[in-house]
This record gives C-alpha cells, structure tokens and sequence, in this order.
C-alpha cells in the first residue's frame, strides 16, 4: 500500500491513494486534490487517532467513515484490582492450608475487595454503553 502527499501547485496538494488487492494482483489508484489547509487537517486528525501509516487512515475513513479510539485505563484499572484480589486469595488460601484456618478480616478484605472491582467493572460497562 502507497499513500503519499506532494504538492502539485502553491495552493492544492495532490493526494495519491493506491492499493494492490491481495486477491488479483491488481493496482488500483484514487486521486484526491486537497488544498494545504486540508492536507494539515487531515494529517491533525490523523496523529489524533494515533494512526501513523496515512494509507491506512485514509482507507478507513473511506470505508468506514470514522476511527473509534478508546480509552481502555478504567479496563487495566480493573485488571490491576483483579491481579490484586487474586493475589491475596492465593496467599489466604496458602496461609489456609499451612495452619487449617482462615481469619474473618481476611474474608471481609477480600469481600471489599470483590465490591470494589465490580463498581468499577459498572461504570466501565456503563461508559461503554454511551458510545454511540
């Protein structure tokens, strides 16, 4: 795949957007003229997505129209609460089976714990179902 952008006059650029299919072999082009205006706005909204390959971001927005990015710090936020709890029930269990029993505040711990994760896991699921 090939895109590339160079100037063809002081006020418009020349696009040049190409891909091979994989299946035919084939080499199929799309010209777009974009003024210097345009071509610095697509390149804003481009390094916005964290897409760095501009044939890619341009295919994209042609096939699909927009490019979802999400912030997945609440999801490790969760996965580092579960690492955590697990965690500390392997040492419960550890202590457990070394001595035959477990303490209550060890329970409760954990039981808080469990709670904390799944408010967490509720509002991730709730900012979720807002995409649109």
């Amino acid at each position: 795949m090939i895109v590339s952008l160079y100037p063809m006059s002081n006020l418009t650029e020349f696009l040049l957007l190409s891909w091979c299919c994989e299946m035919k072999k084939e080499r199929n082009e799309i010209h777009v003229r974009v003024s210097v205006e345009e071509r610095d706005m697509i390149r804003k909204r481009m390094e916005s997505t964290g897409i760095k390959n501009l044939n890619a971001f341009m295919k994209k927005m042609a096939i699909d129209g927009y490019i979802i990015m999400l912030d997945l710090s609440d999801i490790k936020e969760v996965v580092r609460l579960i690492r955590i709890n697990s965690n500390n029930l392997n040492q419960y269990v550890k202590r457990a089976n070394e001595n035959g029993s477990i303490y209550l505040q060890d329970i409760r711990q954990l039981q808080e714990q469990q709670e904390e994760i799944w408010e967490s896991i509720k509002q991730v699921l709730e900012r979720l179902s807002n995409i649109k």
